[in-house]
Formats: structure tokens, C-alpha cells, sequence
């Protein structure tokens, strides 16, 4: 790369998480390059939009909008051609797919995709059952969630339930430790059960900063029932992942290794995962035999 600063301007009338999901899966194969991006979100008015063309001719750059409103587009778009600044309305092309699709032309509502809906609220209560059973928490409540996430401690459980939870899945959690009893509630689950894995290097290394964050004399987590040299010990964690590998393979609860993954990709695949074993569970139905064996 040469150097070259370049200012991104994300224009949205909503959230901006749209233009922001594709803001960074764009950049990110820039290597090396500065691109500065420059968020401008919830603009609805003429006042807001004047403001957001005061800042793009102050940092000039191309723009990404995600703006519905006709007269505010338009205004937009003259003020980028007067700075000779190239505009892409990011929305366009599937609003003109669907549209032509389905005979139905688009409805121009700032912010709609996120109306107060039984959709909107299915989240909210996802994001509460998953604060309700992190951890191992709350185990009778077992049988409302969708999915439960199993792996040693800071293998990407909590934060993996969280991100499904936005995605209105409600997930639990449960740490799977050597020196505990599996819960009986693994024995019959109601759900998918689906391990998460880390190589030991990368999890020794997680280990030892929140032994950092903890404090040097602090336990991790009491409940673990283990000290802190086990904790972060070479042959102890390689030991503790296997028997857990072991575990997950003799219940048949699959399992993602999430070393080189982001959240994200982990909980595509957990989605995948739960989408494979509800398949499995409707054919037994449709062929009229024992309900799927939740191993």
C-alpha cells in the first residue's frame, strides 16, 4: 500500500450495524490499508443530514448509505457530486431484486427491521435466559433452551450464548469439569448439546490473564474447585481437554474448536449444528419412530 489515508462514510438512518457488518468484511481484505471509516447513524432529518455533509466535506471520502428517504437520498447524492465524491446505496440492489420479484415495490421506513415484534421481543428473552443459565446456572430451567453449550472453563461459552441470544436462540452454558459430576440433566437433554473446544496453548495463555484480571492469590472461580496451578498447568489442561474431548465423543454431542475462530464463526457453526440435529429429529418423526436420541 502507499500510504494513502482513505475516509469511509457510513450514512444510515437506523443502527448502521448493516453498513458496519460491511464496512469491516470489506476492509478486512485491505491488508495494510488506512481506511478511516466515519459512522453517521439514526440521520432522519435535514438538520442531521447537514451536519453528517458538513463532517464528509471536512474528511472527504467515498460514502456508503443505507438511507430510505427519498428527499434526504437526493440531498445526499447532490452534495457528494458537488464534492466529486463517489456514493453507493448499499440497499439498492436487493430492494430491486426483491421488488421485481415479487411484484411489490418498497416501502421507504427508516428503521423498520427493528420494530417492537414478537421477533424483537423473542431476542430480549433469549438475552435474559442466557444471563439466567450462564455458568451452569439455574439447571431446571434446562428445559426451555434451544441449545446447550458445554466446554472447560474459557473455551468461548458465555460470550458465544450471548451472540446467539441477539440471534433470539436461547443458550445455556455448562463448564464441563474433570474433578465434577456431569449434571444428570446431559443425560436426556431436550436440545442440542454441542462441545467448544480451544487448543491448549491459546487457552493456557487466556488462563494466565484472567488469573492477571483475578489477582495472584485469587482462585479461578470456586465452584472449579481446583487450584491455580492446575489451572494453567501444561499437563493438567492437555489432560482436562482430553477427557472432555473423550466425554463429548462417547454422549455424540458434536463439537467446534474455536482457537482460530471469531464469535461469530463459532456460532454459524452452532446454528449449522442445531439445524442438522433438528433435521435428524423431524425424519425419525416423519418415520414414525423413537423420538431422536439426544446422544
Amino acid at each position: 500500500m502507499d500510504g494513502k489515508r482513505l475516509n469511509l462514510h457510513l450514512v444510515s438512518d437506523a443502527t448502521g450495524d448493516t453498513l458496519n457488518a460491511v464496512a469491516r468484511a470489506v476492509t478486512a481484505q485491505f491488508e495494510g490499508a488506512d481506511i478511516h471509516l466515519h459512522r453517521w447513524s439514526l440521520i432522519r432529518s435535514r438538520l442531521q443530514l447537514h451536519r453528517v455533509l458538513e463532517g464528509i466535506e471536512a474528511e472527504r471520502g467515498p460514502v456508503l448509505s443505507s438511507l430510505v428517504d427519498e428527499a434526504l437520498r437526493g440531498e445526499l447524492a447532490q452534495a457528494c457530486e458537488r464534492l466529486g465524491l463517489r456514493l453507493l446505496h448499499m440497499l439498492d440492489p436487493v430492494f430491486k431484486l426483491l421488488a421485481d420479484e415479487l411484484g411489490t415495490p418498497v416501502r421507504a421506513t427508516p428503521g423498520r427491521q427493528y420494530v417492537l415484534d414478537a421477533d424483537y421481543f423473542r431476542r430480549i428473552d433469549a438475552m435474559h435466559y442466557v444471563l439466567s443459565h450462564d455458568d451452569g446456572q439455574a439447571m431446571r430451567g434446562l428445559a426451555e433452551a434451544d441449545v446447550i453449550l458445554v466446554g472447560v472453563s474459557r473455551s468461548s461459552k458465555t460470550p458465544t450464548a450471548f451472540y446467539l441470544a441477539n440471534r433470539g436462540v436461547k443458550a445455556a452454558n455448562i463448564p464441563l469439569v474433570p474433578s465434577l459430576a456431569v449434571p444428570d440433566v446431559l443425560d436426556e437433554p431436550r436440545c442440542p448439546v454441542i462441545g467448544l473446544f480451544i487448543d491448549a496453548a491459546p487457552l493456557i495463555e487466556i488462563r494466565r490473564h484472567r488469573l492477571r484480571l483475578l489477582g495472584a492469590t485469587t482462585t479461578p472461580g470456586a465452584a472449579f474447585q481446583r487450584d491455580r496451578e492446575d489451572y494453567i498447568d501444561e499437563d493438567a489442561v492437555e489432560a482436562e481437554l482430553l477427557w472432555a474431548r473423550r466425554l463429548c465423543s462417547t454422549r455424540g454431542w458434536p463439537t467446534v474448536n474455536v482457537t482460530r475462530r471469531s464469535i461469530e464463526e463459532t456460532a454459524a457453526a452452532v446454528l449449522r449444528m442445531m439445524e442438522t440435529w433438528h433435521d435428524r429429529r423431524d425424519k425419525e418423526k416423519a418415520k414414525g419412530l423413537r423420538p431422536l436420541d439426544p446422544h
